[in-house]
């Protein structure tokens, strides 16, 4: 079929104009269709966003009921507008935690490699905090000072460090820095100065 210059643009002019005129409301029921709102059915949870020191709210929503045998799944995350912190804003890393929370390679049990293997392999809880416990005490036992070279006491543990997550409460935080003083340990920051 030969179609020539001005036809091509009737053809176009026609198509155009049909478009704007259902663009406008004067079209078929198929656009008149209101989708039902995504998140009217979903679950709402409130929480921390896990990446920097701002610890911004957020509010995940999730689908599944356990009680009709559907595990949730969390579909959508936004900012929490009622949170201090944010308002309901989130910076570009906030806003793809879903791709986090559902990517294949998130790690999610203890995993432990042993010294000089190329492979790692899962254990469970109870195990990796025996064992950091058992390495924490076997060094502590060897490497704490407890009096200096003048004869004061000072209770120092200076072989081991310890780095606290910023996105914890200012309650969770002050137990942390309390428990970890208390073992003598001086090399501790949080997050949020790293």
């Amino acid at each position: 079929m030969q179609v020539t210059r001005r036809q091509f643009f009737k053809v176009c002019a026609v198509g155009i104009g049909t478009s704007s005129v259902a663009a406008l409301g004067f079209s078929t029921d198929a656009l008149a269709d209101v989708r039902p709102y995504k998140l009217a059915a979903s679950s709402e949870t409130r929480n921390t966003c896990p990446y920097c020191s701002v610890s911004c709210g957020l509010i995940m929503h999730s689908l599944g009921d356990k009680a009709k045998n559907a595990e949730p799944s969390i579909f959508h995350i936004e900012g929490d507008p009622d949170h201090p912190v944010n308002r309901g804003t989130l910076c570009p890393k906030g806003a793809g935690l879903v791709d986090f929370i559902h990517s294949p390679n998130r790690l999610k049990h203890p995993e432990y490699r042993a010294p000089g293997s190329k492979e790692w392999q899962r254990i469970s809880w109870d195990k990796a905090f025996t064992r950091i416990a058992r390495l924490m005490k076997e060094d502590r036992d060897k490497n704490f000072i407890a009096k200096n070279s003048a004869g004061a006491t000072v209770n120092r543990w200076l072989t081991t460090g310890f780095l606290a997550a910023s996105a914890s409460s200012n309650e969770s935080g002050y137990i942390t820095h309390k428990v970890v003083r208390s073992t003598g340990i001086l090399a501790f920051d949080n997050q949020a100065r790293v």
